[in-house]
């Protein structure tokens, strides 16, 4: 039987860096007021004319490069962004021209901070299969151009940045467990209610979230599907080595840890830095452990995602 396995990570952040004390000059709010609601410092920021693309070509070399592979490798190209470059054609596919990898698959999927969950599942079923060999998936998010810097709400909350992983067939398991989930019902609590008609956009550009809404069903959700994947396995959370969870608020990351009975050591967290980068977060944050030398080889990691949609989703994986 065909399994699939990581063989290799990688990120990007953009170079500017946007502080909480830069915000204090921009917008009604103060450092201490952004730390103790969502535990974030600083984020970063997309250049001018930097899009997804970019950001996710970074990270996808710096990923292959680890792997041992080169671009000719790749079979399977899937962006997991809510930012792509343009309506189309989609993001993977201007990220496929920019490998110089054409001919194999390539689309972007849309789970907003789920998306990363959705679209290693989705690679995961295209391995096991038989349809693909090496996998490249990518989270890539430029934020900063669907918020508005008026709205202390959700301005400090958001960052850009991409995210990357290689997943390749192999005799061992890899991934041991995923489950994906949406509810359509509460797709006003968290959007961006706006689009293009007629050259113009209609309704908001902006991100608007009802961040308490948010944070309890995120908290509850993590939960129910990290149990989900672990009974799938056949595992328990004394077995987890890493939670991972999409790195939205480090109130709701360590509330579903303590739910869980998961040690906060055990809690990988890197939102103080780079903020909510929506899809990149996850693959950011695996990428950046890997690189520490935290996460090793043999690990059993948990990854959880909740977006927009609502959107969530779990996988558990060997390392």
């Amino acid at each position: 039987m065909t399994y699939s396995r990581i063989v290799g990570t990688g990120s990007y952040l953009p170079e500017k860096v946007l502080t909480n004390r830069d915000l204090e000059k921009m917008v009604d709010t103060s450092d201490e007021w952004i730390r103790t609601r969502s535990g974030i410092r600083e984020r970063h920021i997309a250049a001018d004319g930097e899009v997804a693309s970019d950001l996710a070509y970074a990270a996808a070399t710096r990923a292959i490069d680890s792997a041992g592979l080169t671009p000719a490798d790749i079979d399977l190209v899937i962006v997991a962004t809510t930012t792509p470059d343009m309506v189309f054609p989609s993001t993977a596919c201007i990220l496929q021209s920019k490998l110089g990898i054409g001919g194999c698959p390539a689309f972007d999927v849309q789970a907003v901070c789920s998306g990363f969950v959705y679209a290693l599942n989705i690679a995961n079923m295209f391995i096991c299969s038989g349809q693909a060999k090496r996998a490249l998936i990518v989270g890539a998010e430029v934020y900063s151009r669907i918020l508005d810097w008026t709205d202390r709400t959700t301005c400090v909350l958001f960052g850009d940045g991409a995210g990357a992983v290689v997943l390749g067939a192999s005799d061992e398991p890899g991934i041991l467990a995923s489950k994906l989930h949406a509810d359509g019902s509460y797709s006003d609590k968290l959007s961006v209610p706006g689009w293009v008609c007629g050259g113009k956009t209609t309704g908001s550009p902006f991100v608007q979230m009802d961040g308490g809404s948010v944070f309890k069903f995120a908290v509850r959700v993590f939960e129910e599907v990290a149990h989900e994947v672990l009974d799938a396995a056949g595992l328990t959370i004394a077995d987890v080595d890493w939670f991972i969870p999409h790195q939205a608020n480090i109130r709701i990351m360590e509330a579903s840890a303590r739910k869980l009975k998961l040690p906060l050591d055990r809690l990988i967290s890197t939102v103080e830095r780079h903020g909510n980068t929506s899809a990149a977060s996850i693959p950011l944050a695996l990428d950046e452990s890997v690189s520490a030398g935290r996460i090793k080889r043999g690990d059993t990691l948990l990854l959880a995602g909740v977006g927009g949609g609502f959107t969530w989703g779990g996988v558990l994986l060997r390392y």
